[in-house]
């Protein structure tokens, strides 16, 4: 596994994503807290565990996690995470061919809010465009049926279902794995998928400004 690598923080008009920071406790303490009936089967901290959870994200970075704070850009509040993770690299040589977008959550009053889909439209735009990657991989447990709707609606394909693939972070499941729903987006796929993403984040934010264009 290569070293991580560094990525600057990507705008957007409803998010920044930025690199994780300790300055983003506070927000992120705050947001884990307010309403946690949407994570039954997502890593999300308490307001407690924020700190540890930095400092576990920053430590993942040398299996190559890449991690981000989503920062909402009408109040500059982090109301959630997300990263880059499991880079793949071409044999014998030092670029990508493959990442996966994973360890994402959003605090339930930005859920719903257009961030979910500009994060990965950000993510996305700098895996194929920057990375110049062939492929971007997303997964969750298999029986979390709210995020894999959320990803299928990005215009990921699912590919399957691998059994016991992954560790499962579900209540009471500690040191278990889970089966995870795989997902991904390639290349040849990635200029159809960008213009159906732009122009859903487009209407979420004309939404957001009450219809008025954006």
């Amino acid at each position: 596994m290569r070293p991580f690598f560094e990525v600057p923080p990507l705008d957007g008009h409803l998010v920044r994503l930025e690199p994780l920071s300790v300055r983003h406790a506070a927000d992120l303490a705050a947001t884990a807290d307010d309403d946690r009936t949407s994570y039954d089967f997502t890593l999300v901290p308490h307001a407690d565990e924020v700190a540890g959870y930095i400092t576990a994200q920053h430590e993942r970075m040398a299996q190559g996690l890449v991690p981000f704070a989503q920062v909402r850009r009408s109040d500059g509040r982090a109301v959630g995470c997300t990263a880059f993770w499991d880079p793949r690299y071409w044999p014998g040589r030092e670029d990508l061919r493959a990442i996966e977008i994973g360890f994402t959550w959003l605090g339930a009053a930005a859920q719903g809010s257009g961030i979910n889909a500009e994060a990965k439209l950000l993510l996305m735009t700098y895996a194929f465009e920057t990375l110049a990657v062939s492929r971007v991989d997303l997964k969750t447990d298999a029986r979390n049926t709210r995020s894999r709707a959320a990803i299928a609606a990005l215009g990921a394909t699912f590919e399957g279902v691998l059994r016991g693939w992954s560790m499962s972070w579900a209540p009471g499941e500690s040191g278990q794995l889970r089966d995870s729903a795989m997902y991904s987006v390639l290349a040849v796929e990635w200029g159809a998928v960008k213009q159906a993403l732009a122009g859903r984040v487009d209407r979420q934010r004309s939404a957001a400004r009450g219809g008025r264009p954006a």
